[in-house]
């Protein structure tokens, strides 16, 4: 039997502090017809709430363009890197912390 990820190796996730700020985006991106998915965030990051929204880089632009206007941006977002890595490409105070 295959063993399947929530997180393909190149997706992106966005953390959120809150579980209504996640569901909030969730809401808005959702009703912009763009590709995003709810999902349990991976134990290697740290989430206060414990959800994160998963969507591909394709749709990275649109998202966070979504997300500015909203005033919705999460904490942090990081992109999963082969071998369950994941890296922080963008964090809401400007800094890049280090791989997870």
């Amino acid at each position: 039997m295959e063993k399947r990820t929530m997180v393909q190796d190149g997706q992106l996730l966005a953390v959120f502090n809150s579980a209504h700020r996640v569901m909030k985006a969730e809401s808005v991106l959702k009703a912009k017809r763009l590709p995003v998915l709810l999902i349990p965030a991976p134990r290697a990051l740290s989430a206060d709430c414990g959800l994160a929204l998963r969507y591909d880089e394709e749709a990275s632009a649109d998202v966070m363009q979504t997300l500015t206007d909203e005033n919705l941006l999460p904490a942090f977002i990081c992109r999963r890197l082969a071998g369950g890595k994941y890296e922080t490409i963008w964090n809401e105070d400007g800094s890049v912390p280090s791989n997870l």
